[in-house]
Order: structure tokens, then C-alpha cells, then sequence
């Protein structure tokens, strides 16, 4: 597919644990559908299920917890801490923002009225979806897109994508991280959140190959 005309380099952003809280945020849906916010239990925990004391759902109220996850949902998460500054300071050092998340298609315009309402330098969402059968679902979009990285803090995500791409891994918890094995060997750098990436990054300026 060929690479649109943009002036400027393009880095990708995942969005959940990247740019947003999706933790924090599950946790308050669970306290709009069931009547109380659950508590903390594993500040480390990458899932969500790990990280808050929350039960097991199944049958009817695991359906109509998952009919929560509707389009107000998905507008109105609140950012990761120090994300937005990393983005304009991306966006001051020369480069395109574009969120290529794996959330469902028809979801794609909360995502980007959220991202906008909280004020990110994003002008465009691409939402791939969530897996594929055939290898990795943002392979596509970052190929369409040209990037010169992609910031994900889902190692599967950053499988594939060939030498001219900079795969960034946001560790975050790592408690339950699927971010383990040796396909850790073929990311080409690590971060503790995207704010420590987008410094590296700046920094060493010309210094990536992808």
C-alpha cells in the first residue's frame, strides 16, 4: 500500500496504557454498572481485572458490563499522566501524531473526540480492530502510514513491522505483562511511559534507524 503525502514523519501512538488510563477508567465504569468503585488491589497489575478487586462475571451481568464499553465509554477516558506534554513535545520536534489503536472500528470517532476534547496534537485515529488471524492487525496502518515508530504497550503489536519502523515497548505494570519472551529481543527500545520514550527519542534525534 502506498504511503500517503504527509510533510512531516509520522510516529504511531497506542492509545489505551499509552496516551490513555483504560485501568483507571474500567474501574469507574465498574462503579457506574455495579453501585461501587472497587478497590485497589494490585497497583502493578498490567490487566485490569488484576489490578482492582473485582469478581468473575458471568451470564447476564457479564453482558451487561460488556454493553458498558458503548461509545460514551469510549470518549471519555481520562490520559496517562505526563502523556499529553510527550505528544506536544513530540509534535515541536517535527513530527505527525497519528493514534493507530486496536479498538473496534466503530468506535473510532469517540476515540479521536476524546483524544481532541483532551486536548492531544491528534488529528486522526485508526482503529485496526483488535487481533488478526494473520498476524498483527496495525501492520497495515503503520505500513499505509509510513511511520517511522510505533509506541504500543502490547509486545504483539510491535511483531512484523520491518526495519524501517522503531518499535517502542511502554513497560508500564508489570505485574501479569504479556511483554515477556523472546520476542522481546526484536523491539528496539523500551520505556517506562510514553513521556521517558518521547525524551529518548528527541534526544537522539537522527540516531534511529528504525
Amino acid at each position: 500500500m502506498a504511503r500517503p503525502f504527509l510533510s512531516k514523519p509520522v510516529i504511531a501512538l497506542d492509545a489505551d496504557g499509552v496516551l490513555l488510563d483504560y485501568n483507571a477508567a474500567y474501574a469507574k465504569l465498574w462503579g457506574k454498572v455495579f453501585g461501587m468503585l472497587p478497590t485497589e488491589r494490585d497497583p502493578n497489575a498490567y490487566w485490569a481485572m488484576d489490578r482492582w478487586s473485582v469478581e468473575m462475571l458471568s451470564g447476564p451481568r457479564l453482558e451487561i458490563f460488556r454493553a458498558s464499553f458503548d461509545e460514551q465509554f469510549w470518549s471519555r477516558l481520562p490520559p496517562v499522566a505526563t502523556a499529553l506534554e510527550a505528544c506536544f513535545s513530540l509534535r515541536e520536534a517535527g513530527y505527525t501524531l497519528v493514534c493507530v489503536s486496536a479498538l473496534q472500528p466503530r468506535f473510532e470517532k469517540a476515540r479521536l473526540r476524546n483524544l481532541k476534547d483532551l486536548g492531544f496534537p491528534i488529528e486522526r485515529v485508526i482503529a485496526t480492530g483488535g487481533s488478526d488471524a494473520a498476524g498483527n492487525s496495525k501492520k497495515a496502518a503503520v505500513s499505509m502510514l509510513g511511520c517511522v515508530a510505533l509506541v504500543d504497550d502490547y509486545l504483539p503489536n510491535l511483531a512484523d513491522l520491518g526495519p524501517t519502523v522503531h518499535t517502542a515497548l511502554i513497560t508500564r505494570q508489570p505485574n501479569g505483562s504479556p511483554n515477556t519472551g523472546p520476542a522481546l529481543s526484536h523491539v528496539n527500545s523500551s520505556h517506562a511511559q510514553l513521556a521517558d520514550f518521547a525524551r529518548w527519542w528527541i534526544r537522539s534525534a537522527g540516531d534511529h534507524s528504525g
